[in-house]
């Protein structure tokens, strides 16, 4: 790792007087022939959307929101990976990596960043309090894009083990695989896991004796492998190809993203039942900006294996773990490190939750 680097985010106003320019020229397609999703993003809702891009959201209030943060990049491995470093006030805290996954970004824990931080300000106790290292996947965001093959998820998850001396790892999708490998491959260091996205090999001699929730994922499973994996077959073959129409339409990468918060958020059949559309954007402007709609699917040609078949539990809708579990630890951050292994004890005990695991990685 070379040296750590303060970092801010400065959009040019022509970058934003550009996406306007483009989601007006936007050529539309003719409507979807059914009154549902079940073709793709209806033509309605994904204008009203792209509309509402041109004329209403603002950018500037994200940038500014990240930009209060403490953000920094470096580099590793050749490659400059932008991450935000945030300290608890609690001495306490324990460090944890959060790691986020396609087709989400930074922005997914902007919410949580402020509880796991202080939770005594939110009816929580010291105890539970974390430091956090938040750093964006290679090629997606505000990291820089590898110019070779290679950034597999166990290179990212050896890359992100250049921190502390200890540490605890979460993640969803893509972050899921890394912090899973992680704990894999630095045992040593980090104490604990905990994933939404949980993969782990099917145990054949339990097939006969399968509880009704295991039948439900089973359906889940088979639903995404018919209906809903066609983006991660694109994306793992031919993301080169993809990339020529998310990067040159606005119109083309939010329809490309959207779809799948209708599909992998617990809704009622819209995705701004649970994200405002503002929340929406924020994350496609995360792609879009920086341009990555090819180098953000590399990472499945990089992994070919991936699979997200754990984590279907219904036909449309994965079952997520909201809680990261309970756990005791006591550690002290280096005064002035960004991302830097620190002179840490490591802590006496870890209780976990049923989707976490201590020093190893568990299944079934």
């Amino acid at each position: 790792m070379t040296d750590i680097t303060p970092y801010r985010i400065e959009v040019d106003d022509e970058q934003l007087t550009d996406l306007r320019r483009r989601l007006a020229a936007t050529r539309w397609p003719e409507p979807e022939t059914v009154d549902d999703w079940t073709q793709g993003i209806p033509l309605a809702y994904t204008k009203e959307l792209c509309e509402y891009w041109a004329s209403s959201y603002d950018w500037r209030r994200l940038e500014s929101r990240l930009n209060d943060l403490d953000q920094f990049k470096t580099e590793i491995d050749g490659l400059g990976i932008h991450f935000l470093h945030l300290r608890s006030r609690h001495t306490g805290a324990a460090p944890l990596v959060l790691t986020h996954g396609w087709p989400g970004s930074i922005v997914e824990f902007l919410e949580v960043l402020d509880p796991l931080l202080d939770p005594t300000a939110h009816g929580g106790s010291a105890e539970d309090a974390f430091h956090l290292v938040v750093p964006t996947l290679p090629g997606f965001g505000f990291s820089d894009k590898p110019a070779s093959p290679g950034w597999s998820v166990e290179k990212t998850a050896d890359a992100w083990a250049h921190g502390y001396e200890w540490y605890f790892a979460q993640g969803g999708d893509w972050g899921a695989a890394v912090s899973t490998a992680i704990a894999i491959q630095d045992h040593e260091h980090c104490h604990g896991i905990h994933v939404n996205m949980p993969t782990v090999g099917v145990d054949q001699s339990t097939m006969g004796d399968l509880t009704d929730n295991e039948k439900d994922a089973l359906a889940g499973i088979q639903h995404y492998r018919d209906w809903d994996s066609g983006y991660s077959k694109q994306q793992s073959t031919r993301p080169q190809t993809l990339g020529y129409g998310l990067v040159d339409s606005p119109a083309g990468q939010a329809a490309w993203i959207v779809e799948k918060f209708w599909s992998w958020t617990d809704n009622d059949g819209h995705p701004e039942d649970v994200l405002s559309r503002d929340q929406l954007l924020d994350n496609v402007m995360m792609y879009w900006l920086p341009a990555c709609g090819a180098s953000s699917g590399r990472i499945s040609v990089t992994t070919p294996s991936r699979s997200r078949s754990a984590a279907a539990s219904s036909p449309r809708r994965s079952s997520a773990p909201r809680d990261a579990g309970p756990r005791s630890a006591t550690a002290t951050l280096s005064t002035g490190t960004a991302w830097r292994r620190a002179d840490t004890s490591p802590p006496s005990r870890c209780r976990t939750s049923s989707s976490a695991s201590c020093g190893s990685v568990s299944g079934r």
